[in-house]
């Protein structure tokens, strides 16, 4: 399964979102999941992330890993909005 995710970060929140993504990209392996590439616009504020996982259940279990939630909660109305797209290759 291959994923791209566009990661908004809240506006006034660029670092705490990097902080936050660095460490949820950090969970990926659990679920068999790969960060295949990161990329950043010009302002930082916004990235694009292409993941890969073994299989469809490896998002679905990454998505409610407590460790992913807990972070995510911490940053409240800090935290990024994620835009995530199933894609193939062509």
């Amino acid at each position: 399964m291959l994923l791209v995710a566009v990661v908004e970060m809240a506006a006034g929140h660029v670092e705490a979102g990097r902080e936050y993504e660095d460490a949820v990209l950090a969970l990926l392996g659990r679920h068999g999941g790969v960060l295949e590439r990161r990329m950043r616009d010009a302002t930082g504020a916004t990235e694009v992330h292409v993941i890969r996982f073994d299989a469809p259940a490896g998002l679905d279990t990454f998505m409610t890993d407590p460790d992913r939630l807990a972070l995510r909660d911490r940053l409240a109305s800090a935290a990024p909005t994620t835009r995530v797209i199933e894609v193939t290759d062509v």
